[in-house]
């Protein structure tokens, strides 16, 4: 996690150029985790519904972004 580790201290540095493009690394990483996360959820038998309360979205919303994956 040395990755998400370096982003996450780069995205607090004084200078916001540094600091934004360290934020909109995090958000890509977290993108691609949650992915992740989801895709295996699903290949245990998780719901839609079970995946969207875990993630605190609708379960239109998750099954819209991820459902033809």
């Amino acid at each position: 996690m040395t990755e998400a580790t370096d982003l996450a201290e780069r995205a607090g540095d004084r200078d916001p150029r540094i600091g934004l493009r360290a934020v909109s690394a995090l958000r890509r990483l977290v993108e691609q985790l949650e992915a992740v996360q989801v895709r295996s959820a699903r290949q245990q038998g998780w719901s839609w519904q079970e995946i969207a309360a875990e993630l605190g979205v609708s379960r239109q919303a998750v099954h819209k972004k991820y459902g033809r994956q």
